[in-house]
């Protein structure tokens, strides 16, 4: 048997009870931890649970998932996923593989980034694609061409983008904001077709799930002299709503 928890936005405290119940009967019980910043303590989460908890790297899901399915064949194998377990490409291969293989799946779901994003008064509804904003030596210095369509086709549509910023967690390095909008503001391209400038006005969307989520709608020059905590992301929005605007000025104290 192979579970899929979802861990929620910010701690532990996001647990589920039913993804609680699920990790205190497994056998094993594995966390990735490296698609975002997470505030919790995997010491509480354990003593939730009553079982140690093995941490996993990228690799060990996107290179060496084998090892897990073959533990999945003979025991219970519960894995913590930040979020909502099949958000992530990676999380929803391996549970394809798992029955591929005939193992037995379960699937704990929890907030996730894709709905909480509302709280900032835009309509989910008129999202696209959303995007990762990669860390420039990842790609040679450049934005891929595919994020830079997914937000040129969001733009043309009226829809509005969701920007995830990158995680090197071995590193223990998160991509801020600021850093975010400077690689943003360097697609000349995109300047030229009037897609995004330091001019464009952007919604930024800061420790969601926490106490105190943070909220700023202004010009991305604005925002990237901020110093906004993390976790955070960006959204570059596409037509916005009368609704969507007052709800911007309602919540955003850089309402402009």
């Amino acid at each position: 048997m192979l579970t899929l928890i979802g861990l929620g936005l910010f701690d532990e405290k996001d647990l589920t009870l039913k993804g609680l119940e699920e990790a205190k009967k497994s056998d094993k019980v594995y966390i990735e931890l490296y698609t975002s910043l997470w505030h919790g303590s995997l010491q509480n989460l354990e003593k939730l649970i009553g079982r140690k908890i093995e941490v996993l790297r990228r690799r060990d899901l996107e290179e060496n998932s084998e090892k897990i399915l073959e533990e999945a064949k003979s025991q219970s194998v519960a894995v913590f996923v930040q979020g909502d377990p099949l958000v992530q490409t990676t999380h929803s291969v391996l549970v394809s593989g798992a029955r591929k293989s005939g193992i037995e799946t379960k699937i704990i779901h929890n907030a996730s980034i894709i709905s909480a994003i509302a709280e900032t008064g835009l309509h989910p509804q008129k999202f696209g694609p959303y995007v990762t904003i990669p860390f420039p030596e990842k790609t040679k210095g450049r934005l891929p061409e595919s994020v830079y369509d997914i937000i040129r086709m969001n733009g043309a549509r009226g829809l509005h983008t969701l920007c995830l910023l990158d995680v090197d967690e071995e590193q223990k390095r998160f991509m801020s904001v600021e850093e975010a909008l400077t690689i943003l503001s360097q697609l000349e391209d995109a300047r030229r077709e009037g897609i995004f400038s330091l001019d464009t006005e952007m919604i930024v969307f800061a420790r969601a799930g926490s106490e105190k989520p943070e909220i700023f709608f202004g010009k991305a020059e604005n925002l990237g002299k901020k110093n906004i905590d993390l976790p955070a992301v960006l959204v570059i929005p596409g037509m916005l709503h009368f609704t969507e605007r007052e709800a911007l000025g309602r919540t955003s104290p850089d309402f402009e």
